[in-house]
């Protein structure tokens, strides 16, 4: 890629997207292009080739999606696998159309099998049934992965993707109807110790094991493919290192500040059982991460505490 290349990120306003503008910025790239979900609905064909034709970006992030937690996969699936095939075919097929250099298009872990060999290699995937509570965002981002593989086969365009483990940081969903893991607990702990409450509810036994990954180092990693990788295969990116759901909450309780007690409702769903990304591939391109778990949640809590008031709850 060239300094001065228009660079069109999708989503440039969410939690993956903003770092990535962030890191672009930070690695000299000026002639960024964005646009708001009110700006420009890239579930609509028309509206997204109108963008393509006047902007005509040189590069594209594609990290626009619909997206959830494990209640708001549940309950509505098949607005997950609709809105975000949507995306993906308009978006994808546009920067064929209109001859885009580069399109970066991030997944996410959850296309790998419920049952697949940990730590989860790029070849894990389509080996096995998916993770039920999150299996139509799942299928969603497989066919645009596989888009991407097909649309490099058929006509050579340099489409490649990426599939990040469980992000976190600034710009985070910490609205409980749909928020991950990591930013309900950093909610529900604030909340309660504000409020004094003497408990929090967690959900499920506690027992998962998760990895994951501070989002500013996944961003710097997304540029560093841009500029170094053009092979047809997916790139997992992730710490290699893991953590269950209880180790978690009590870094999160710590770092918050909170003293009440926790409860876990192991009524609720726990999801895949164990989910660690194999990153060796990454690391045999020439990046590893820098953030550590507890500096991150430290760093997203700080993001949180400054931003409550403009921050998605």
């Amino acid at each position: 890629m060239n300094k001065d290349d228009k660079i069109y990120v999708a989503g440039h306003r969410g939690l993956v997207g903003s770092a990535i503008v962030r890191s672009l910025q930070r690695s000299g790239y000026t002639n960024i292009i964005g646009r708001t979900h009110k700006e420009l609905d890239l579930k609509e064909q028309a509206a997204v080739r109108e963008f393509f034709e006047s902007e005509r970006p040189d590069v594209v992030v594609l990290a626009a999606a619909k997206v959830g937690g494990i209640n708001a996969n549940n309950t509505a699936p098949a607005d997950f696998a609709y809105e975000n095939m949507q995306i993906q075919c308009n978006v994808i097929d546009c920067a064929h159309r209109y001859k885009v250099k580069k399109l970066l298009f991030l997944g996410s872990t959850c296309i790998y099998p419920r049952m697949a060999p940990q730590p989860i290699p790029e070849s894990a995937l389509l080996t096995g049934p998916l993770e039920e509570t999150n299996e139509a965002y799942a299928i969603a981002k497989i066919a645009g992965l596989e888009m991407c593989k097909f649309y490099k086969r058929q006509y050579g365009d340099n489409f490649i993707s990426c599939m990040p483990t469980n992000l976190y940081g600034p710009h985070d969903n910490y609205d409980l109807s749909g928020s991950h893991v990591m930013p309900a607990m950093i909610r529900k702990f604030h909340d309660a110790k504000i409020n004094g409450v003497p408990s929090v509810e967690l959900w499920g036994t506690g027992t998962p094991l998760r990895e994951f990954l501070y989002v500013d180092d996944m961003a710097d990693a997304c540029v560093f493919l841009l500029e170094n990788y053009d092979g047809e295969e997916h790139v997992n990116i992730g710490t290699g290192k893991e953590v269950t759901i209880k180790e978690l909450a009590m870094t999160v309780k710590r770092i918050v500040g909170y003293e009440g007690q926790i409860v876990w409702n192991d009524k609720m769903p726990d999801g895949t059982p164990r989910k660690l990304t194999n990153v060796d591939k990454l690391h045999a391109l020439g990046f590893t991460h820098k953030v550590e778990l507890e500096e991150g949640v430290r760093l997203a809590y700080e993001w949180f505490k400054e931003n409550v008031d403009s921050a998605r709850l």
